[in-house]
């Protein structure tokens, strides 16, 4: 099993993204099968995702519209969906996400 963590950052205001919500869910024949939910920390930070399998596609999804509900604006993007493989031998996957109402970027982490 391989563990999966995210780090949102807001870089619109250059601090942590408090409060995203997160879902981790696993693609199956019959479509996604949600694993997990949570949100992001005072740090901008998800630990408590499940693990997932090794060679399973996993989805990652933050629901922007929700972060940003409270400001004046709504984002172009409502929500971001990340879509990886779980490589064998892998014991830990960080996925962070660099956030602002107008785009956003993903890198593997480490």
């Amino acid at each position: 099993m391989t563990g999966i963590s995210t780090h949102v950052l807001d870089t619109s205001l250059g601090r942590p993204a408090v409060g995203v919500p997160v879902e981790l869910a696993l693609h199956t024949e019959g479509g996604w099968k949600v694993l997990g939910t949570s949100a992001t920390d005072s740090d901008g930070r998800v630990k408590d995702l499940p693990a997932a399998e090794a060679g399973s596609v996993v989805r990652l999804l933050f629901d922007t519209a929700a972060y940003y509900a409270g400001s004046a604006g709504r984002p172009f993007f409502p929500e971001v969906s990340i879509v990886f493989t779980v490589a064998p031998a892998q014991h830990h996957y960080h996925v962070p996400l660099l956030l602002n109402p107008f785009g956003y970027s993903v890198y593997r982490g480490s």
